[in-house]
């Protein structure tokens, strides 16, 4: 995931759904060189004005999901390049508390505020126009996120369809970035990886139905539909809920115990931490789990291992997780910083929505949704990286399509297998 390069950032920026704007590496110079040391210097010169905050959502910096990642991007952005780094954790899980951590970073003199995950389009609204001379760089917010919280701001009554309305009118973008993901693509290489190889019961289990999972989940059930057509196979069923929450618990664990013993193979677990109901439900049966956000399999082990275990027991817990569903935080936000801080290019990125997703036809881990090469349990025969190749290559090539309409039902996605959709288990 950490192989973009200028080429494919450009690509992005045709690509992409929104206008946006890419990233490069830091000028390379030849050691000794006159004009890769004025080069060197101009970029030291260029971060020296820059520090750089990131705000937690209502999750911590140990999440193993969105928060963690972003602060891990942030930090080795910022230990490379020698910019001041610290973040702010709000309160509470309300718009206030975030709008207060915003302005107690930018009161300590940070410029540049990093904030993961869509709960921040409220935060924006509010905080961004009162800081005019601070970058805002916000992942995973969506168009519908800012309209949700600018709409109503201006005493008007949101419909829940963004293309109604003119952003520019509610939301001061002005000094802002946005960057969302194409979640349905992924979700599509991870079910269609499992009943490749060989998973005919499956499940989804979603944190709270907000757009991200959703397509997230859409994609997956389009991903298990296709590979049961392209395998003959009519017997593949699919069990599908939202546990209302991005966190696991008694109660999701007991529905997903339930799952299992019911036949339940394998588990995509689509949300924060709520990934824990299914490792302590798959682990009494032997099931399997499908991580989310990033190669998860390490983080799944580590978890099912228990705290204080040893190497060896947390390597035999790596085969639960047979792939898991990426998107690209941790360049996103490498990159982002980068090109912003060290290259001075934000004139490519203010105003901007952009769309990430595949960049590139013949490298799958250029892109920015992919399943992991390492940790997939490819099987020859069954389902192979070429094979896996060769499916990128086609949605690239627009030769495979994947539907990122969330107005619909799951079921609606199901053309050969069985969904059995429970709706959501909690709030």
């Amino acid at each position: 995931m950490k192989k973009f390069l200028a080429l494919a950032l450009a690509l992005v920026m045709t690509a992409s759904l929104a206008a946006c704007g890419g990233s490069s590496s830091a000028p390379a110079a030849s050691s000794g060189s006159a004009s890769g040391s004025a080069a060197a210097s101009g970029s030291a010169a260029a971060a020296a004005d820059y520090q750089v905050a990131m705000i937690t959502d209502y999750g911590d910096i140990t999440d193993q999901s969105f928060n963690q990642t972003t602060y891990e991007a942030c930090k080795a952005f910022c230990e490379d390049n020698g910019v001041s780094f610290n973040y702010f954790k709000p309160a509470g899980d309300n718009t206030a508390d975030r709008v207060a951590m915003i302005e107690k970073a930018v009161d300590e003199g940070y410029n540049v505020i990093v904030m993961p995950g869509y709960a921040f389009g409220g935060a924006i609204v509010e905080a961004a126009p009162e800081f005019p001379d601070v970058k805002f760089i916000a992942l995973d917010v969506a168009k519908g996120d800012l309209l949700e919280a600018g709409v109503n701001a201006a005493g008007e009554q949101y419909d829940y369809n963004p293309d109604n309305w003119d952003l520019n009118k509610y939301v001061d973008m002005s000094n802002v970035y946005c960057a969302v993901y194409q979640e349905e693509l992924c979700g599509y290489m991870a079910g269609y990886a499992a009943v490749k190889l060989g998973y005919k019961n499956l499940g989804f289990l979603g944190g709270m139905a907000v757009p991200a999972v959703v397509r997230y989940g859409y994609g997956f059930v389009q991903g298990v539909d296709a590979a049961a057509a392209d395998m003959g196979l009519t017997d593949v069923s699919l069990k599908y809920v939202y546990g209302g929450q991005f966190y696991g618990d008694a109660d999701i664990t007991a529905a997903m115990d339930t799952w299992y013993a019911g036949g339940t193979e394998a588990v995509f677990a689509c949300g924060g931490g709520i990934y824990t109901s299914a490792v302590d439900a798959a682990k009494k049966v032997d099931g399997k789990v499908i991580g989310v956000d990033t190669d998860q399999a390490g983080v799944i082990a580590a978890y099912a291992a228990g705290e204080g275990a040893d190497a060896a027991t947390v390597d035999s817990f790596k085969s639960l997780t047979i792939t898991s569903a990426m998107k690209g935080l941790y360049p996103t936000t490498y990159d982002t910083l980068t090109d912003v801080i060290v290259n001075g290019n934000w004139d490519k990125y203010v105003g901007q929505i952009a769309t990430l997703g595949l960049v590139s036809g013949d490298d799958p881990e250029a892109n920015y949704v992919q399943i992991p090469m390492e940790s997939t349990q490819w099987a020859d025969g069954a389902f192979t990286q070429d094979d896996y190749k060769a499916m990128v290559k086609d949605m690239f090539d627009g030769k495979l399509t994947v539907s990122n309409d969330i107005s619909k039902s799951p079921e609606d996605f199901a053309t050969v297998i069985t969904v059995d959709a429970q709706g959501q288990l909690k709030g």
